[in-house]
């Protein structure tokens, strides 16, 4: 398809200019909430509880195995679903067949993890969790920069943060009411993530494609997408790593948090701990990602913003190492809510200012949630080397405060954004 004739562009693919309503805003969010309820319970506690089950001895190994396996599935799933969502010419849209597909297909795989009674039948409904949701994530994500203008984008990436930290707290809550009847917990999850899709679906807000604008998708294609030539695109390149070594950095505070609290902080009752952590992250980044949202949308500069919000989270990691009390613990939360809800409000609303092209939206912020969900997959790994054979938990959170700053640092090195 051509572009060089922007007036012939269809409505869909052109660059939004009309403020999008409060009620739109609020059934993004929803979806929000609810596809993180379905990957938060299960991260936070459920996983880590279900692992213990099957073999107490091999918790750790087993808790990475799922998760990395799973993360690895949404390093395809997600760009593969962002593009297929970009090529969609249903009468309902382009987003809206996905989003709705992906929760009840996560749902149902949701409920399929409740009877597992073997690591493999376990790998298998995360792994099946992950592609369905990631259909959903990657398709509700591009809706944004779809209908959202420049200008207002830092105050919705904010409110998308906000929807994020409710469904891991919500993720929580479930997982401490949960923590002994696991079947209940995936079945509450399962809820969650269907009937939180059901605003955004029945709104129908959604501008379709006319069909023959865009090529179908073929594999190779698909294959090539993965490549976006760093050279041509800089800012898009920097942006992606900086966004994998922030999320890297936070997913190292998290990945082993419950047991964490259980072997090293000597809780007593770790998933209360953990609902109790996650509580206090969750308010600050909710004051965090809505502040920064608007500051950024207000003068314009982002940088700054997502470097400051990069030193803090480095902080929070360094307090976790230092942490031999839950009290020390509750202060790396505090920080790290305050550094991550900045970073996520602000940096969404830089990266929808250096996609490539209009017409592969849904493609490049899977390429772009790679940088999310590669974490998953990269932090596990470090987490158990580090846990198992290189000193233990202060090794971790010392990776995670590396990392973190090597993300501020680099963040400078983009060019179009102030």
């Amino acid at each position: 398809m051509s572009t060089a004739e922007p007036a012939k562009m269809p409505l869909a693919l052109q660059v939004p200019t009309r403020r999008v309503s409060r009620g739109w805003i609020a059934a993004v969010v929803t979806v929000h909430i609810g596809i993180n309820v379905g990957f938060f319970a299960p991260i936070q506690v459920l996983l880590g509880l279900h692992a213990e089950q099957l073999d107490a001895s091999q918790k750790g190994a087993i808790l990475s195995l799922v998760t990395g396996v799973g993360a690895a599935v949404s390093l395809v799933a997600n760009p593969l679903f962002g593009a297929l969502s970009d090529r969609s010419t249903s009468k309902f849209g382009r987003r809206i067949p996905w989003v709705f597909c992906g929760t009840i297909c996560g749902a149902l795989a949701l409920l399929l993890m409740s009877t597992a009674h073997t690591v493999g039948l376990l790998v298998l409904g995360w792994a099946l969790m992950q592609a369905a949701g990631n259909a959903a994530v990657a398709a509700i994500f591009a809706a944004i920069p779809d209908r959202v203008p420049v200008e207002q984008r830092g105050v919705v990436g904010g409110l998308v943060a906000l929807g994020q930290t409710c469904g891991s707290l919500i993720g929580a809550v479930i997982g401490m009411v949960a923590a002994g009847n696991l079947v209940f917990g995936y079945a509450l999850v399962a809820l969650a993530v269907a009937i939180c899709a059901v605003p955004f679906v029945l709104m129908r807000q959604d501008t379709p494609l006319p069909k023959g604008t865009l090529e179908p998708l073929s594999a190779l294609q698909f294959l090539q997408s993965f490549w976006i030539n760093p050279v041509k695109h800089k800012d898009f390149g920097w942006a992606w790593l900086t966004r994998f070594l922030l999320y890297l950095g936070s997913q190292l505070c998290l990945v082993y948090l419950l047991y964490f609290l259980q072997d090293a902080i000597g809780h007593p009752n770790p998933a209360q701990g953990v609902l109790v952590l996650t509580a206090i992250y969750a308010f600050c980044v909710i004051f965090s990602s809505v502040i920064s949202g608007k500051l950024s949308d207000r003068d314009g500069r982002r940088k700054k913003y997502v470097m400051i919000s990069s030193v803090i989270v480095a902080c929070a990691a360094g307090v976790m190492a230092l942490s031999t009390t839950f009290a020390m613990a509750i202060i790396a939360a505090v920080l790290l809510g305050i550094g991550f809800g900045a970073y996520l409000a602000v940096d969404f609303a830089l990266l929808t200012q250096v996609l490539p092209t209009a017409d592969s939206r849904g493609k490049d912020l899977g390429m772009i949630n790679i940088a999310n969900s590669l974490p998953q997959v990269v932090a596990p790994l470090v987490a158990w080397l580090a846990v198992t054979w290189l000193g233990g938990y202060p090794t971790l959170f010392l990776c995670s405060v590396v990392v973190s700053l090597l993300g501020a640092v680099l963040v400078r090195k983009i060019k179009s954004v102030p």
